[in-house]
């Protein structure tokens, strides 16, 4: 808290968990009546709304321009401004429609995401229940003020930080908070360490959280940005976006091919001077293959190679909010997740029933009342087997949660209201058929569970019986039972009974079960009951297992991140032993991989972070703080990090990775806001598929700037060659700009949507400092380049020796330099096996672009009036015939020979990523 508040209220920050409530109350100057409405009113002024502050909103027009901030977009306009310096106005003007289309796709995609994820946002908890002097009154959770004294009841949402008053079987889940799945019982009376985590502190409450179970009344002690969230929402802010490895690269690019085009334009102008050309000719010449050199169309392409990609993401449930992100999954090497709703269902379910000595399974997960009883994998009826049917029933009866149906759009929903652990013995007992407890047993009395007795029991009457039944921790009701039920009847509890017990329970907690035991006790009459012990003498049935079982895709799909060299880290701040158990369960913890918990954490230097992140693992009992810091130590280390997560205390770590991903039904909007993509369906399996269109689209990416770039060095061969050995000039201008910014376009925006390769999932991550012309990519451009330019020049002095007609030699030139490109193109479909590794039709898009740009190219050689624009004359067939065989040397010439040799060379089983230069 800031400031000064009034009546000497402290505002410092304190560690409030470490007071009683009375020193509470008297450092907040409050009182169980509350605070009046005039000091809560000076607070509000003081202290400020409770809520947490947003960032500042960007305008549409904003969101529009940012559109045009890239390099490459400003290397158009000054393609543009030289076009229409020569005069080509119709190349300017198709130039301007390029940018416009970069922007418009952009901002859109933009704005379609947000709507998308407004879709998902719910209101959380707008009204508390406020007693102000004395008075309870409700109030907008926006005005509570420190000092305010709240009432909270099971299912209210916890509206500010507060210290707990008073509290009657009180529980709340943390989890969006901590990341501890299970409910935490609270104890108003209990003082903590002042360094306790926040987990343990079980005598506060934090904005944000659910009460499970029973009532409270809370001492307000934080609101707004001083609360838990709050501090994660400045840490968020904190948090710096980066460039993706692409964007980078494209800079990179765009200023070498400044840079060439300018040189290029200075050398071609010169030596043609020299050679005794017109400077001006030289001049225009000169400055249409600077336009040639710099790919005008590449970052429209790449946009929509983006947005392509982008809706058939969200066609498998990935939304993604920042169009450029798309691609760097295709080099991540690590996805960190969270484990609770992301690895996990966040849904208890009972696994195992321990009963008359036997051990039974049961099949189904999350609340949908559909599973088995198995007995070494055979199917079992409990109406069949007496104690593990007497279980069940405790279980449904001894229990104040609520299974609801409800309808959504996904169709009908089971829900469960209350405690999670108690909604997974009513799961159970649904499973076994025994779906109305009421029905069968009347409630006559109840002890709530509380942490000192650590059980639950209910007096209940069947018939003419009347009994207790109970649950609670194994080792106490173990303790307070004689007997066991065993073979339909009770026998007496020996220490042989008791030693099989123990184990089992030992065993069940080793898998990171949470364990309940059961028992009965009979009374002859109803008056016996009442006035009875409930809890002392009993007769103990069984035990049952539960756990927050790990979601069934996501063991698939850790296999498949492993496969494609992605390692996949748990970052929880659940206990270290549930999160061992879970990351085994998930191979996501391999033999000698090592565990760290938040406690260890704080001991580390930077420097020994950095060491120990490259073999750990899994992270238990870490705070935001600790997961911020862990994401930050793997990109020291050159990792390419995605962080998976749901809740506020993921939010930071989501922001700060190179791409967050959070989850669309269960994500806070906190963790919605931070992320680069949302998975709609909460789906860790869709991440997978987010991975390998990544993949796919950084492929697409290089496959068309290798077809562009290679067509633009066969232009600059030609010209350059042609000026050093003193030719006229081989191609017109208009012939050149034609050819890169219409005949070239086509087939580069179809590579953009070719499907990928069989492979893809099976490389390793790329290096994230790798170039755009890495893996042979640059020989790849240079060679075709080259070879594309020097037929082409060929073409040209053949035809001009022979014929003594520019025209016509131009002409020839023109035509063997757009064929060649246009054959080209199916090379550049596989980044390692060339034109004869794909099927030719794999891709129906490129055909139907190819075609088009033959179309367009033969509309100005046999169209007289444009024909006359382009300086073109029509070709004889014998003439074509020259010009296809040349236009195919370049390709099938080198695609051969690389056919040839790879064949020769042996394979290399562990170098599935390799391209062949």
């Amino acid at each position: 808290m800031q400031g000064h508040a009034s009546k000497g209220v402290d505002p410092v920050e304190k560690e409030w968990h470490s007071l009683s409530v009375v020193d509470c109350m008297a450092e907040l100057q409050s009182s169980q009546d509350g605070l009046s409405e005039t000091e809560a009113a000076m607070r509000r002024q003081q202290f400020g709304a409770n809520q947490l502050a947003e960032g500042n909103k960007v305008s549409l027009l904003t969101v529009f321009l940012n559109q045009f901030r890239d390099f490459m977009i400003l290397v158009l306009l000054a393609a543009t401004l030289i076009s229409g310096l020569l005069g080509e106005y119709t190349d300017a003007i198709t130039i301007i429609a390029i940018i416009i289309l970069n922007g418009v796709l952009g901002f859109v995609q933009e704005v379609r995401a947000e709507k998308s994820l407004a879709a998902l946002k719910e209101l959380t908890a707008p009204v508390a229940r406020v007693r102000r002097a004395g008075q309870v009154l409700s109030l907008p959770a926006r005005d509570l003020v420190p000092g305010d004294m709240v009432l909270l009841a099971d299912g209210d949402r916890v509206p500010a930080d507060a210290r707990i008053v008073t509290a009657t079987h009180f529980a709340v889940e943390e989890s969006a908070l901590t990341g501890e799945s299970l409910p935490v019982n609270k104890q108003p009376d209990l003082t903590v360490q002042g360094d306790a985590p926040l987990g343990d502190r079980r005598n506060m409450v934090y904005m944000g959280t659910m009460v499970t179970r029973g009532k409270a009344e809370i001492l307000v002690t934080a609101t707004g940005m001083q609360t838990e969230m709050g501090k994660i929402a400045h840490l968020m802010q904190q948090s710096e976006d980066t460039l993706t490895p692409l964007q980078k690269r494209l800079e990179e690019l765009g200023k070498v091919l400044v840079w060439l085009a300018l040189g290029l334009t200075v050398v071609v102008v010169l030596t043609g001077v020299l050679h005794g050309h017109p400077w001006v000719q030289m001049f225009l010449a000169g400055v249409s293959l600077a336009v040639a050199a710099i790919p005008e169309g590449l970052p429209a392409i790449v946009t929509i190679a983006l947005a392509l990609g982008v809706q058939r993401m969200i066609k498998r449930n990935a939304i993604v909010r920042k169009l450029p992100s798309v691609e760097t999954l295709g080099c991540a090497t690590v996805i960190c997740s969270d484990k609770t709703g992301t690895l996990t269902q966040n849904r208890m379910t009972a696994l195992h029933v321990y009963a008359d000595g036997v051990t039974y399974d049961i099949s189904g997960t999350g609340y949908e009342p559909a599973g088995e009883f198995l007995l070494a994998g055979q199917k079992v009826h409990p109406d069949k087997r007496a104690a593990l049917k007497s279980l069940i029933e405790i279980g449904a009866v001894c229990n104040n949660a609520l299974m609801v149906q409800k309808n959504s759009e996904n169709g009908s929903q089971w829900q469960v209201q209350g405690d999670p652990t108690e909604g997974a013995l009513l799961v159970m007992a649904a499973k076994a058929g025994f779906t109305e407890p009421d029905s069968v047993y009347t409630r006559l009395g109840e002890r709530p569970f509380d942490s000192e007795r650590k059980m639950m029991s209910v007096l209940v009457q069947h018939g003419n019986e009347y009994m207790a039944f109970v649950k609670g921790a194994p080792d106490v009701l173990l303790k307070k039972s004689t007997r066991m039920f065993s073979g339909g009847r009770e026998v007496g509890l020996s220490a042989g009974l008791q030693k099989s017990i123990v184990e089992m329970n030992d065993r069940f907690a080793n898998e990171a079960l949470r364990n309940l035991a059961f028992a009965y006790k009979m009374f002859p009459s109803q008056e016996a009951a009442m006035a009875g012990d409930w809890e002392s003498d009993l007769v103990f049935v069984g035990l049952c297992g539960m756990m927050d079982p790990p979601r069934e895709e996501a063991y698939e799909a850790i296999l498949k991140c492993r496969e494609a060299g992605i390692r996949t880290v748990m970052i929880t701040g659940d206990h270290q032993q549930t999160a061992t158990a879970i990351a085994k369960k998930l191979t996501i913890l391999p033999e000698g991989g090592k565990v760290l918990t938040g406690a260890e954490l704080d001991k580390l230097s930077d420097e020994d972070l950095l060491r120990l992140a490259k073999q750990t693992f899994v992270y238990a009992r870490v705070s935001p703080e600790h997961k911020l810091r862990i994401v930050r130590a793997l990109q020291a280390n050159g990792e390419i990090v995605a962080m998976t997560g749901d809740g506020v205390n993921d939010a930071p770590a989501i922001k700060q990775a190179d791409i967050g991903i959070s989850m669309g039904k269960s994500g806070t909007d906190v963790a919605k806001e931070a992320s680069s993509l949302v998975l709609a369906d909460d789906n860790f399996a869709t991440i997978v598929a987010a991975v390998e269109e990544g993949r796919g689209i950084y492929d697409n990416i290089k496959k068309f700037i290798r077809y562009l770039l290679a067509s633009n060095v066969g232009e600059i061969v030609t010209m350059f060659l042609a000026m050093l050995i003193g030719l006229p000039l081989p191609l017109q201008p208009i012939q050149i700009l034609w050819v890169n910014l219409v005949t070239d376009g086509l087939p580069a925006i179809a590579l953009g949507v070719d499907p990928a390769e069989k492979d893809i999932m099976k490389r390793r991550p790329r290096n994230v400092h790798e170039g755009i012309f890495a893996r042979g990519m640059g020989t790849k451009i240079l060679s075709r380049g080259i070879l594309i330019g020097i037929v082409t020049l060929a073409v040209f002095m053949y035809t001009l020796q022979r014929e003594h007609n520019l025209h016509l030699a131009q002409t020839m030139a023109y035509a063997t330099l757009t064929m060649a490109q246009l054959i080209l193109v199916f090379d550049c479909r596989s980044l390692e096996g060339g034109i004869l590794k794909r099927n030719f039709f794999g891709n129906i898009w490129l055909i139907l672009a190819v075609v088009s740009s033959v179309l367009l190219f033969l509309i100005t050689l046999y169209v007289p009036s444009i024909a006359r624009a382009f300086d073109t004359v029509a070709l004889s067939p014998t003439q074509w015939a020259i010009v296809l065989v040349l236009a195919a040397i370049p390709t099938f010439a080198l695609s051969i020979r690389r056919a040839g040799r790879n064949a020769l060379r042996p394979k290399d089983k562990n170098d599935s990523h390799r391209f062949a230069a």
